[in-house]
């Protein structure tokens, strides 16, 4: 786990004013839910995990929450960034906002892409659950990393398949402890997973 929490895409950051308040709401609720339940947080080490996301209506554009934020409790405005252009091939993101997006955006990108009706994504870390789900539901190679384009190729090839796209749920097989699930709607995504958590 040497290179996790750390940024692996070209960035071009546009430091801009903070996203509204009023639109980060529901996504806040779920984080702050994750994050009481140690499904974002923070290691011994100081690298933070976890992540969530919200599609900006009707685009690929996306809300995520910015890099290094795992280990902060209650996140505001100045926390949140959104992602308005990627290219998974060419490994670089575009964001605005107040922080640079979160190490996983790619992977964000990636789901939201193949899936046009996806508007929420969460990624969580929890040893036990994914021990447990490891290639018992969709899991990416285990030679793909995190924040790569080779993830974002191995998550979009996962969409394609039918039971990715039942189950709304994959394990990340080269990214200990990582797990994604996506949905129509915030709780839609935090329902599938924490179906699994329980």
């Amino acid at each position: 786990m040497m290179d996790e929490g750390y940024i692996k895409y070209l960035c071009n950051w546009i430091k801009d004013k903070p996203i509204n308040p009023e639109k980060l709401v529901e996504i806040n609720h779920w984080r702050n839910k994750l994050y009481q339940l140690g499904l974002i947080g923070e290691y011994e080490n100081g690298i933070g995990f976890g992540n969530i996301s919200i599609r900006v209506k009707n685009t690929t554009e996306f809300i995520i929450t910015g890099t290094h934020t795992g280990n902060i409790e209650t996140l505001n405005e100045e926390h949140f960034t959104t992602v308005t252009n990627f290219n998974w091939q060419k490994n670089w993101v575009t964001c605005v906002g107040p922080i640079q997006a979160s190490s996983e955006s790619l992977s964000h990108g990636a789901i939201y892409l193949t899936n046009p009706e996806v508007n929420a994504i969460i990624h969580v870390h929890h040893r036990k659950m994914w021990e447990n789900l490891l290639n018992k539901i969709p899991t990416t190679d285990k030679n793909c990393s995190y924040g790569t384009p080779e993830m974002a190729q191995e998550l979009i090839r996962l969409s394609q398949e039918n039971e990715l796209k039942n189950l709304q749920i994959l394990v990340m097989a080269g990214h200990e402890e990582g797990i994604i699930s996506f949905g129509k709607t915030l709780e839609e995504a935090g329902n599938i997973l924490l179906k699994y958590y329980l």
